[in-house]
């Protein structure tokens, strides 16, 4: 197929890409300034903004499907970087012109948690860009909503044990958790994520629905730590459970600024964030990646 991917110099979407292009689909890649050099020669560029709806005119023009990755960890609001408008309002203009350019296929990023009455505002986007698509009209679509991503990341790309390992294991000499660090997380590997999104785009059982990614195990985040720890080479240090009844207002206001966490970060952490991801990994016959100190070793 003729794929057109938003997102592609990210994290996910250089996994995203090398799938495809090692299972014989063509790519064009959006992105917002010309040949980024972070992509594989063999894959075409064409230049464009998703919050800019003109920018878009014509880029979609002969493909089969999109991919659509788009997204933010955290806002920015002086630039313009929200999560409204880099998910709900980034999906609409890309979908315009999807349908304006007769693409018949579209799979979705969006988020486990994902919801109505999310405890964030990057859940709640996340939502309203899931009904963009399911209202959309397109012949075959499928939303994905991953857990937490692992995985070596590339150059400058963010990934969640990395910056643990950077922000806090590495450089303190106790670890400080949230609460009594008992919320689970259940990680999937990176290249798990991309055979899914790349599978279901050949899987016609995948069409119209909302699928969770994870990884096997559902993990408590104090050991989410130690293993990462472990994998990166790092001793365990002693971890001081903090009261998130004190920690909230902290976080709230120096989050961001002096901690590398926002108020909406630390709502989604204690929360937890597991799913049953088997159904997905059975249809596309994906054997999920352990979340171990072994397949973390790239963090050394």
């Amino acid at each position: 197929m003729r794929v057109f991917v938003t997102g592609g110099t990210g994290f996910v979407g250089q996994y995203i890409i090398d799938q495809l292009l090692n299972t014989g689909h063509t790519v064009r890649c959006l992105v917002r300034n010309a040949q980024d050099g972070r992509l594989p020669d063999t894959v075409e560029q064409v230049q464009g903004d998703v919050l800019k709806p003109d920018s878009l005119k014509e880029t979609l023009s002969g493909t089969d499907a999109v991919i659509h990755l788009v997204g933010i960890i955290q806002e920015k609001p002086s630039h313009g970087i929200t999560f409204e408008a880099l998910h709900h309002q980034a999906t609409m203009n890309v979908v315009h012109a999807a349908r304006e350019a007769g693409v018949s296929s579209w799979i979705q990023m969006s988020a486990n948690g994902a919801r109505k009455d999310g405890v964030s505002a990057y859940q709640t986007s996340k939502w309203k860009a899931e009904q963009v698509v399911k209202e959309a009209g397109f012949d075959h679509w499928t939303i994905f909503r991953p857990s937490l991503i692992f995985g070596k990341p590339g150059p400058g790309v963010p990934e969640f044990a990395s910056q643990l390992v950077n922000d806090l294991i590495k450089p303190l000499p106790v670890w400080p958790i949230f609460g009594d660090g008992s919320f689970a997380m259940q990680p999937i590997h990176v290249e798990d994520v991309a055979r899914a999104f790349v599978a279901a785009l050949g899987t016609p059982a995948a069409h119209g629905h909302m699928m969770c990614l994870s990884g096997p195990e559902a993990i408590p985040f104090k050991t989410i730590l130690e293993r990462i720890a472990s994998g990166a080479g790092v001793s365990p240090k002693l971890m001081i459970p903090q009261p998130l009844w004190l920690m909230r207002p902290v976080v709230s206001i120096l989050g961001g600024i002096l901690l590398p966490i926002s108020s909406d970060q630390l709502e989604m952490l204690v929360e937890g964030n597991t799913c049953n991801g088997q159904p997905a990994a059975d249809l596309f016959g994906l054997k999920m990646t352990p979340f171990t100190p072994e397949e973390l070793s790239y963090l050394k």
